[in-house]
């Protein structure tokens, strides 16, 4: 389902029909549901039609039985307890963890199983007292983490990464003369980058194009540009060209000890340039080469025409989500659309589980051009329509839309 904002209320795709439902009404439920799913279609195609198209991809994009990325409460089970990844449901907390909960004084029954929480409670404990076996802890614990989000990727697994690949494919084939996509993720896996590589596209990630490949972000103001073999002076941009921003880091990003940030596979869980799970993500993204990342982020949300993907991004970093409202608030011409599986019942928490989610749903009911879309990654995108495929007539409807609103 999705909500749209100018009729104030969630729209069915694939709605439950009850087997006792009459003809008539089966009949009307499904000719609205066919309506709803080419509003959506014509929405989407407009929308990627815009100057400029963003993505923000959270971990939602890596999880589920397919792709097999590690949730946050699989963070903890690896980092806390003794007998991790078993199919027995009874966990046993390890003795190392049970000690350092204790000293800490970490409430498991009010903070719940959060491996963010329980780091974040470290560090604040070593801020005022020293302790071995927390400092020992954490060091074990961002050990485990670089692991769990490297490993789960296996390269022959043609379906893996489907999901990724025909997101990548569809959003990669706009216009040339139109802005590149810039995705920004918080992900620390090789998910978008091993996609893009097994169909030939290009992540311009502000990193060098020369071995040892080097952070700079004079890179992320370079383009590749096609030169006809005829001696031609003048080239063509590339397609299939994207920005890629890691605003948490990489599994495959050290800081050497000159303070330079190069591509290295399996770096040390201390040479790892990551932004762990913990409360000072904020503090930690004003440190190079974050510093530079979330600057970039914060620079597009403020750019006319422009259209915000937001996909698996639960808004439990305050870092991200507060320019993405303050965007919506005073960006008139910034579009914003928010997909997620549980989008209906996260716009019903309380203000105290998550501000975010309820203050989006008042904004759309508001008139503001804020979309919700309850839809999990893989499904969303299917919903992307395919730019090189439209039908003559399509392409016609297409552009003659984009001139009317222009």
């Amino acid at each position: 389902m999705f909500f749209d904002p100018e009729a104030a209320a969630w729209k069915e795709l694939k709605p439950d029909i009850p087997a006792d439902t009459d003809s008539s009404e089966e009949q009307r439920i499904l000719t609205a549901s066919k309506g709803a799913k080419e509003e959506l279609k014509s929405f989407l195609l407009s929308s990627l039609q815009m100057q400029h198209v963003v993505v923000l991809a959270g971990s939602g994009t890596s999880l589920g039985p397919v792709t097999k990325g590690p949730s946050m409460w699989n963070l903890w089970d690896y980092c806390v307890n003794s007998n991790p990844g078993t199919d027995n449901d009874e966990r046993t907390i390890s003795a190392t963890a049970s000690n350092v909960i204790a000293e800490t004084g970490y409430d498991v029954a009010s903070e719940k199983e959060n491996i963010e929480a329980l780091l974040s409670r470290c560090e604040a404990y070593l801020q005022v007292k020293t302790s071995a076996d927390v400092t020992a802890f954490i060091t074990e614990s961002k050990r485990v983490i670089l692991e769990k989000c490297s490993e789960f990727l296996d390269l022959e697994d043609a379906t893996q990464l489907a999901a990724h690949r025909t997101f990548l494919h569809r959003l990669s084939r706009r216009r040339v003369r139109d802005s590149r996509l810039k995705l920004f993720t918080t992900n620390y896996d090789l998910c978008f980058e091993t996609a893009a590589g097994k169909q030939g596209l290009v992540v311009l990630d502000g990193f060098s194009f020369s071995q040892p490949r080097q952070f700079d972000p004079r890179f992320f103001l370079y383009d590749i540009v096609r030169r006809p073999a005829t001696g031609d002076e003048i080239g063509t941009p590339l397609e299939g060209v994207f920005h890629m921003y890691k605003l948490h880091g990489s599994v495959n990003w050290s800081r050497n000890p000159v303070e330079e940030i190069v591509v290295e596979q399996n770096p040390s869980p201390e040479s790892a340039c990551l932004i762990y799970p913990a409360k000072g993500k904020y503090q930690q993204s004003y440190v190079q080469p974050h510093l530079e990342l979330i600057s970039q982020y914060f620079s597009v949300l403020r750019e006319p025409n422009t259209c915000l993907i937001v996909i698996g991004f639960g808004f439990n970093d305050d870092h991200l989500s507060e320019p993405i409202l303050a965007a919506v608030r005073t960006n008139p011409h910034l579009r914003l659309i928010v997909v997620n599986p549980s989008a209906d019942s996260l716009t019903l928490q309380s203000h105290e589980q998550n501000k975010y989610w309820g203050t989006l749903l008042d904004l759309a009911k508001q008139g503001e051009d804020v979309w919700l879309i309850k839809a999990k990654f893989g499904d969303f995108a299917e919903m992307i329509p395919d730019l090189k495929s439209l039908t003559p007539a399509q392409r016609l409807t297409r552009d003659i839309k984009l001139v009317a609103s222009t």
